[in-house]
């Protein structure tokens, strides 16, 4: 092929290439190159002319360019190629120069920001070296370190590459040994740093411990805040939007990152463990480590420990069990260890025939410490006893945790009712002895508080027609009603109107059972919380006559409370949410 042949690529009718590696990247020179020997990767060979050549893949494109100084041309590429190419190179050369004047605009901001620090000092000259400087001023940390002091160095190109290699293997070491991730050296903080650094000179002291979890911390909080400010009055003027990001950290925390979007770009804002299945596992968590629960959890954990770590043992157990299992696994610790109770629970009777059958006595783990231990577990009718009573405790609780995980309705409508629910019937469950359920509401109330009792659930607890239809006086509940007020304060900022109008006509509307809300066909769809009862579509269906709350209603109780966390490397997110000390 010449390089005046058609306007079709010659890549493409390229054959390929046999045992041909190519690096994973986007450049536009790995088309038309690749790396013959796997066991030389800095060496390239043209697809078209196979010519070799070991000077990187910015000569590859220079070759198919005809971009004569550094490589000979390729006589096989086309015009096509040779523009693909030219335009490759091209953009490269823009963004190189960009990024130059970039980090030069960085020193500059870094060093006005140093002389207005020391601007008591007045200006120094600079000091020009010569090849003597590599044996009087020799860059040595631990020297600088000794003495406290020094001068500032004004590097010139004779000794240059040698000084910045010193000072990069310092970097470098520092970098390896305390695992800093290799992008952060691309941020441009860090290169303000170095030059702040350069301008201070030899004999700089570093920070202490305290200093960066204190005093400086602050300072850099309120630098950022000060950033904010135009963000904030932009926000006001033109509006934003707000954007939630949910993700699990390599810690395996659940996290939630809320962040500002507009015309000047997208700002961090908070960071909340809010996620409702992350807080409900922890109540649930704190329940189990309850003296009485915990007794019998720990009792069937040693059971079905000591029944699947004998072959003999599980063999008799799945005999008698028809081959169903005892231990059910589950995503959460909780969910793991109520299944495994109610599994307990369905196979009590197989157990007992298992440990009192003569296959059993014969066993050589019977008279064993913990055979012993197992056989009086499940022989015993206080632990039978104890097993019912967690299943009675845990199982309101498990259906709020299936509600909020589940991912066939929103649940964000349901989450402060289903909980206020669950209360109630473990209330029950315990025949109403406060000195039983007291401690079980004591840890529920305290793990939502300031999370699940904010206003937006409460707001949507009340517009959930299931629960304002069946209980005549949700209404009148002043915590109720005075989130929901609050929310709609924080809604409406600035449009005092519209509030006017959703408080003082929509809402009352919808409380009385007004207009449609209150035909049969309205009171009977929100009569049960089934599979096919949407909280949102009832208001679609029969809020017609209030516009503006409708649209409120809707869009909250659209909303999930759970998300499944995506995983992520190394962030700055993941760092806000770590306290190193």
């Amino acid at each position: 092929m010449t390089s005046n042949s058609s306007t079709t690529p010659s890549v493409a009718s390229t054959p390929t290439i046999t045992g041909a590696h190519k690096r994973n990247s986007d450049d536009v020179g790995w088309e038309y190159g690749f790396i013959p020997d796997k066991s030389n990767m800095e060496r390239l060979q043209c697809i078209l002319c196979r010519k070799t050549f070991s000077r990187g893949i910015s000569t590859m494109k220079q070759h198919i360019a005809h971009v004569t100084g550094n490589v000979s041309s390729c006589p096989k590429s086309t015009k096509d190629d040779q523009l693909k190419c030219k335009n490759f190179l091209n953009e490269g050369k823009l963004k190189k120069k960009a990024k130059q004047v970039h980090n030069e605009g960085l020193r500059v901001e870094a060093r006005q920001e140093f002389h207005e620090a020391e601007n008591c000092l007045g200006t120094k000259a600079p000091n020009v070296i010569c090849p003597m400087d590599n044996y009087a001023n020799i860059i040595n940390p631990e020297e600088g370190l000794k003495e406290g002091k020094g001068k500032n160095v004004d590097l010139n190109n004779i000794v240059r590459k040698k000084r910045i290699l010193t000072v990069h293997k310092y970097i470098s070491r520092w970098a390896y040994e305390s695992a800093i991730p290799f992008h952060a050296f691309e941020r441009d903080s860090f290169k303000m740093m170095l030059e702040v650094i350069g301008q201070f000179g030899i004999g700089l002291p570093c920070p202490t411990r305290y200093a960066l979890i204190d005093p400086l911390l602050k300072h850099e909080v309120e630098r950022t805040k000060k950033l904010l400010k135009k963000n904030k009055k932009e926000w006001k003027e033109d509006g934003c939007s707000i954007m939630t990001d949910a993700w699990s950290d390599r810690k395996r925390r659940s996290i939630m990152n809320l962040c500002v979007n507009s015309k000047m770009g997208t700002a961090f804002y908070l960071q909340k463990n809010v996620l409702v299945k992350h807080i409900q596992a922890n109540t649930y968590m704190s329940i189990v480590e309850l003296p009485r629960f915990n007794k019998i959890l720990d009792q069937a954990k040693k059971l079905t420990i000591f029944i699947y770590a004998h072959h003999k043992t599980l063999v008799m157990m799945r005999s008698y069990t028809n081959k169903r299992e005892i231990i059910l696994p589950e995503v959460t610790r909780f969910a793991s260890a109520f299944l495994t109770l109610q599994s307990l629970s369905e196979k009590k009777e197989q157990l007992r025939h298992m440990f009192s059958n003569n296959e059993w006595k014969e066993c050589k783990f019977s008279d064993k410490p913990k055979g012993i231990a197992s056989y009086k577990t499940v022989t015993s009718v206080q632990f039978w006893s104890g097993v019912t009573q967690c299943l009675k405790v845990f199982s309101p609780l498990v259906k709020v945790f299936k509600m909020v995980n589940a991912d066939w309705k929103p649940s964000m409508g349901f989450v402060y009712g289903e909980i206020k629910i669950a209360k109630e019937e473990i209330i029950k469950s315990l025949g109403g002895n406060e000195k039983h359920y007291k401690p079980i509401i004591d840890i529920i109330n305290t793990k939502m508080k300031g999370r699940l009792d904010s206003t937006l659930y409460l707001t949507s607890y009340l517009l959930n027609p299931y629960y304002h239809y069946n209980d005549s006086q949700l209404q009148y509940y002043p915590d109720v009603m005075d989130a929901v007020l609050e929310f709609f304060d924080t809604l409406f900022c600035g449009d005092l109107e519209k509030q006017r109008q959703v408080e003082t006509s929509d809402l009352p509307k919808y409380k009385k059972k007004d207009d449609r809300f209150g035909c049969d066909l309205a009171i009977k769809h929100c009569k049960v919380n089934n599979a096919d009862f949407d909280p949102a579509s009832w208001w679609g269906l029969f809020g017609g006559a209030t516009p503006n709350l409708t649209k409120v209603a809707m869009s909250i109780l659209s909303l999930t409370s759970s998300s499944s966390g995506c995983e992520r490397k190394w962030s700055t997110f993941e760092g806000v949410s770590n306290i190193k000390h």
